[in-house]
């Protein structure tokens, strides 16, 4: 068995619900024949980290190092590792291991993370009952399928959200042949949605941004979008009803009004969910019938969905807007996304 180079992982835990996080360390998993060691560099921060450490979800396991928006170099490499060297400049996501075999129903689909035993990149278990960490320390060792090299055209510390955030976003468009033609909104126009306008747009997709915020149209048409609409002014509303091939929520407001969005959408149209917003929908069956509009939902993107995601970011100069903190002011970037002040996407340098 290789013995990994870093055998206690020091990093910013949260140890009970809240925002704040402190130094702590733990003792890794011994580095497996398919595991690699990796030195983080960049950590993204993800509304999903905050949700985790406040227990909004619940089923928080404290101590809980969150993070899965993660660059860093290669530094160890299991016994049966052939396609990284030490050095290679890699990124992990939202998912740390699947069993991405054949007789797997999910995996074998190309939706590994449904698989059933799938392990999230942190607050999650492997077989043997060890916890998975995350990215705001100093290195992780993860299944090496679920390490991905970044393209050399993109900035380390910029690949950092397309690990989630990006992939989050491509993965339904990809599933649903997003193409010219296609009339494309985006609701929420933060880390996510601010990546969504240019994967859209990237794919020959028409793109509308919906924003309750004015002050965001300059920047979206810059990104891509080809309309912007304040969701304040009803005679911007009304003049996109029934236009919509898909609309992408990207926010998880309780004040999303999924009755209108569905007069928003063209026939057939897909209403698909990427945030998890507050205690149920609410809508009309007929809502749906009248109108042939699906609602769905989207996970993060598998194996093969992150490859392609990177790639189709390097050809098509699809980069998030980034704001840096130093690791040791986490706490500080915490309470900055938190309060809804990142443009877009906050990144943590190690």
């Amino acid at each position: 068995m290789v013995k990994g180079k870093i055998d206690e992982i020091h990093g910013w835990a949260a140890m009970k619900p809240g925002i704040d996080v402190e130094r702590w360390s733990y003792k890794p998993r011994p580095i497996g024949e398919h595991d690699v060691e990796i030195k983080i560099d960049f950590t993204g921060i993800c509304g999903s980290d905050l949700h985790t450490i406040k227990d909004e979800w619940n089923g928080t396991s404290y101590p809980v190092i969150v993070g899965h928006e993660i660059v860093g170099k290669v530094v160890t490499k299991g016994d049966r590792v052939t396609e990284f060297n030490e050095g290679d400049i890699v990124g992990v996501g939202a998912q740390c291991y699947a069993d991405l075999k054949k007789d797997c129903h999910a995996c074998s689909n190309n939706l590994d993370p449904h698989c059933p035993n799938m392990v999230s990149t942190y607050n999650s278990k492997y077989a043997d009952g060890a916890q998975a960490q995350g990215g705001y320390s100093e290195a992780i060792r993860v299944d090496a399928n679920y390490a991905f090299k970044i393209p050399s055209s993109i900035d380390p510390a910029h690949a950092a959200p397309l690990m989630c955030a990006g992939t989050t976003v491509f993965a339904p468009m990809l599933r649903n042949g997003v193409k010219k033609g296609d009339r494309v909104g985006v609701v929420g126009i933060g880390g996510l949605g601010h990546l969504a306008i240019q994967y859209a747009k990237a794919l020959g997709a028409e793109v509308v941004a919906f924003s309750h915020s004015p002050n965001k149209r300059d920047e979206c048409l810059k990104l891509g979008a080809s309309k912007f609409v304040d969701t304040s002014n009803k005679k911007d509303i009304d003049a996109i009803r029934h236009s919509l091939t898909y609309l992408f929520i990207t926010s998880s407001s309780k004040h999303n009004n999924y009755e209108e969005f569905i007069t928003w959408m063209d026939f057939e149209g897909q209403v698909v969910l990427l945030a998890i917003p507050e205690g149920k929908l609410s809508f009309s069956p007929f809502d749906l019938i009248l109108s042939e509009v699906a609602i769905t939902g989207s996970m993060i993107g598998g194996v093969n969905i992150v490859k392609e995601a990177l790639e189709f970011a390097a050809k098509h100069n699809i980069r998030p807007i980034i704001e840096r903190y130093p690791l040791d002011d986490v706490n500080a970037a915490l309470k900055h996304v938190d309060e809804g002040k990142a443009r877009y996407r906050v990144v943590l340098t190690h």
